[in-house]
């Protein structure tokens, strides 16, 4: 059985340190570390991230996966409860090292229903929930120190990571093939303040069109499970297969939704591929999973018409 192991921090100034101590600490076995990009926000939920997406396509019956504490993986109720979900249909342990979560067993669940017991539920619903509180009251108190620190005259913010009086000297090494890890070290910062210094010198950077349409922004709907089963069987493109792979499990009674966030084009071209649960094509009527498509149909029907290109 498999020990893997997840970090992560939410910005490229803070470092993995405390985690380090805290895994180390607890002593786990040939551990296989997942670690996600420096700036991985815990707003993305953990269920579309790249590195944990990984950790549940590696993982196997029987694994466990290891965490320093939970606010390393999850923000809030809602997310602890779609990974607990997650781990216990794909039969993985979770095991947390320090914090308030550290002295439960997540993993519980009711011998005859298989649902997370109502007793861990609620403590785990209760410690985010205080979680929750204690990050808004630092948000606040922050904010109250601003405004009184304005009011003496002081400005608040980040200071520029490139002083003003270097940039012209980062973009020129830049421009004479200096890479953006050697310009990092030369003037002790990040590589992301380098990038935003060279942004528009970056290979990946083009001007847009002055009359362009406006990208259209990823929207999420939840998939009828009877929908997302059909789906998960059938020949898709890659973009639809990642859409479905990284979308997320919200259980409903005896069944689920998937729910999935993409822009509305690709949701079209999903309730397309799904128009055999209609009956044709070889395929039998089913009315439950008429009933699932239609649904889907409805969603997805809200969204506004695609823009002529």
């Amino acid at each position: 059985m498999a020990n893997l192991v997840y970090k992560r921090v939410s910005t490229d100034q803070q470092s993995t340190a405390r985690q380090n101590l805290v895994l180390e600490e607890a002593g786990i076995e040939n551990p296989v570390f997942f670690e996600e990009e420096p700036g991985t926000s815990s707003r993305l939920h953990p269920l579309q991230r790249p590195k944990f997406r990984e950790l549940l396509n590696y993982a196997r019956p029987g694994d466990t996966a290891h965490i320093s504490e939970m606010f390393r993986l999850v923000r809030g109720t809602g997310h602890i409860l779609d990974v607990l979900d997650v781990l216990h249909r794909d039969q993985v342990a979770l095991r947390i090292h320090d914090g308030a979560f550290s002295a439960m067993d997540l993993t519980a669940r009711h011998p005859r229903t298989g649902e997370l017991l109502s007793t861990v539920k609620f403590m785990v619903q209760t410690l985010a929930a205080a979680g929750e509180l204690q990050r808004d009251l630092q948000r606040e108190l922050t904010y109250d120190g601003l405004r009184a620190a304005e009011a003496k005259g002081s400005k608040g913010g980040r200071r520029p990571a490139v002083a003003a009086a270097k940039t012209a000297d980062v973009r020129t090494a830049y421009l004479e093939g200096r890479s953006i890890a050697a310009l990092a070290r030369d003037h002790g910062v990040s590589r992301g303040a380098i990038r935003t210094a060279v942004a528009d010198l970056l290979p990946e950077h083009t001007a847009a069109a002055p009359d362009a349409p406006a990208p259209e922004l990823p929207v999420t709907l939840d998939m009828p499970g009877k929908v997302a089963d059909f789906l998960r069987a059938a020949e898709l493109e890659p973009a639809e297969r990642a859409a479905l792979d990284q979308g997320t499990t919200v259980r409903r009674g005896q069944g689920y939704t998937l729910r999935v966030t993409v822009v509305p084009a690709l949701h079209r071209q999903l309730l397309a591929r799904c128009q055999p649960l209609d009956g044709g094509q070889g395929f039998p009527a089913v009315p439950a999973q008429r009933k699932a498509r239609r649904e889907y149909e409805n969603r997805v029907s809200t969204l506004a018409p695609s823009q002529p290109l």
